[in-house]
């Protein structure tokens, strides 16, 4: 504004062109004063009782000596003044060390090395596994049972969850194994994903991996966005309806764990991928799907075009591409085009091109009948989780026994054995 009313020029007077402005006059005229007459500080005055250039250098003469150069400077007084001598206090020696640069932190700070931001991507199933140990209320206030889950971050698959009521890096180790040849995960295939928890990061943990040539990732520490998808199943699992306050025991539990994994992996209908189940996208079923839906939507439209006012009604796109930490592109940088899609706590990226996958033979085994499932176990409040089935039927039922550790192992979403 200030530059306005100097470029008025004759035109307009200061006053009116600082009204038309909104300036008030004392501001530009105090302005013009300093450009015109600019103020220069005048250097402090030395204070009467401050060292002189002699004493200063004692003073670091003193404190760069051998006997003093680990001490502080009240010890350093200290010690003179038990040796009749005193030179400045403790906070003038400080001033005169800092205007040195000599005060510095004399203990050893903790140094922590920047960690890398894991960027894990997924084409397909089978490629990126993200596993995390969550904790179930027991019967009674302290006790726990700890809840192994393995997800496939593509599809969202359960692909192994073990219940157990320790937290053992041996049993992570026997739930990774048993789940890899349960999938038949090749050599050089397969990146798994977790947190820095003490299973996580164990020994028998890591030779596992090596010896099954499996890629390993952390997260940062103490960053819960680097290990969203196995965040968001357990919110999932946890704002269940059918999710009781507590356990009863571990046989309660199990049942609930059973028949909430089968229902998540094959009933569920995930938004993360264009509300498809876990299942259907990991044993590559999701065109099929998506086409009869769209066929569906495009008899609705023929019928009725004047309800859908935008555009034709089209079915969501198939997952093609998921990332942990997609990474960040330059400005005006492009990259595969995005299709970002919230679930609970994680963020899921997908693509829209076109892919093909192989249908295990698995998949084509027929379904149980539903009079054959059995009833539900030991719960009888009403569950919104599909119809109840029986937690083993067909299946061998494992409990290790080891000292304290009992544990029910289940290799795939849903099926104990």
């Amino acid at each position: 504004m200030i530059a306005a009313v100097e470029t008025s020029g004759g035109s307009l007077s200061t006053a009116t062109a600082c009204v038309a402005l909104g300036l008030p006059r004392a501001t530009y005229y105090r302005v013009q004063e300093a450009k015109t007459n600019p103020t220069v500080p005048s250097p402090r005055p030395t204070p009467a009782r401050a060292l002189s250039l002699e004493e200063r250098n004692r003073v670091l003469e003193v404190a760069r000596s051998d006997e003093f150069v680990d001490q502080a400077p009240a010890a350093i007084v200290t010690h003179l003044l038990d040796k009749g001598e005193y030179i400045c206090s403790p906070r003038t020696m400080y001033r005169v060390l800092k205007k040195e640069s000599e005060v510095l932190e004399r203990r050893d700070q903790a140094r922590h090395p920047t960690r890398k931001v894991p960027e894990l991507v997924a084409h397909a199933p089978n490629q990126v596994w993200s596993w995390d140990i969550t904790l179930l209320k027991g019967p009674v206030k302290g006790v726990y049972f700890y809840l192994y889950v393995i997800l496939d971050i593509f599809s969202r698959y359960v692909v192994g969850w073990m219940l157990a009521d320790v937290e053992s890096g041996d049993l992570a180790r026997r739930l990774i194994d048993e789940t890899c040849i349960k999938q038949s995960i090749q050599y050089h295939t397969l990146t798994i994903h977790s947190d820095n928890g003490s299973s996580m990061t164990s020994q028998t943990v890591a030779l596992l991996l090596g010896k099954l040539c499996v890629t390993r990732s952390t997260s940062r520490p103490h960053v819960s966005n680097d290990n969203p998808f196995s965040e968001a199943q357990f919110k999932t699992m946890k704002y269940s309806p059918e999710f009781p306050d507590r356990f009863g025991g571990m046989e309660d539990a199990h049942s609930f764990c059973v028949n909430y994994f089968r229902w998540y992996n094959t009933d569920h209908h995930h938004s993360g991928i264009s509300m498809l189940t876990p299942a259907t996208v990991h044993y590559g079923r999701d065109e099929e799907v998506l086409d009869a839906r769209q066929d569906v939507l495009n008899v609705a439209y023929r019928n009725h075009p004047e309800r859908f006012v935008q555009r034709p009604p089209k079915t969501g796109p198939s997952p093609k591409e998921v990332w942990i930490n997609p990474p960040k592109l330059p400005p005006g940088g492009e990259g595969p085009t995005h299709e970002t899609r919230r679930t609970g706590a994680s963020k899921s990226l997908t693509r829209s091109a076109a892919s093909s996958k192989g249908t295990p033979a698995a998949w084509k085994d027929e379904p149980v009948a539903a009079e054959q499932r059995g009833p539900s176990a030991l719960r009888p409040k009403a569950s919104t989780l599909g119809p109840p089935r029986a937690p083993t039927r067909g299946k061998r039922l494992l409990v290790m026994r080891s000292g304290s550790i009992r544990t029910a192992l289940a290799s795939d979403g849903g099926d104990a054995h």
